[in-house]
């Protein structure tokens, strides 16, 4: 069985703007498209990164953005009630902003590791396994 690992918005936004963790994000992106491990994000996470891009840029960069991820061995996991309970119980908690709990939730639901630099989800240590960037730029 191939192995899951979940994209956080976060993850991507490394890997398009060079800081630090892109090259572990680029190295992940490289297993996916060989088959070796799966990625997955979710449409609210992917939304995430199109506000960011769109607030930044415009909503045409951002559209580019999207449609480049779009072309990625990347499965964009819709927000089903399964997945959105996960992240509102994880918000219930508090602490941590709804998108990233959507991330979370993937990941525990697939019971996978999920890709982030973000220290928001330090809370959640407990509940998931996650895989750290900085440092690995």
């Amino acid at each position: 069985m191939v192995p899951y690992k979940i994209l956080d918005a976060y993850a991507l936004m490394a890997f398009f703007e060079d800081e630090p963790g892109a090259n572990f994000v680029r190295g992940l992106l490289v297993e996916a498209e060989s088959g070796n491990i799966k990625l997955a994000m979710t449409v609210v996470n992917l939304g995430e990164i199109w506000y960011s891009i769109a607030r930044a840029v415009s909503a045409a960069q951002a559209d580019v953005f999207i449609q480049e991820i779009r072309g990625m061995s990347i499965e964009i996991v819709d927000a089903h009630w399964p997945l959105t309970h996960q992240a509102a119980i994880y918000k219930s908690k508090g602490g941590i902003s709804y998108a990233d709990c959507f991330a979370a939730a993937l990941a525990r639901l697939r019971d996978a590791e999920l890709v982030t630099g973000d220290p928001e989800f330090k809370k959640l240590g407990d509940e998931i396994t996650m895989v750290w960037k900085h440092g690995n730029g």
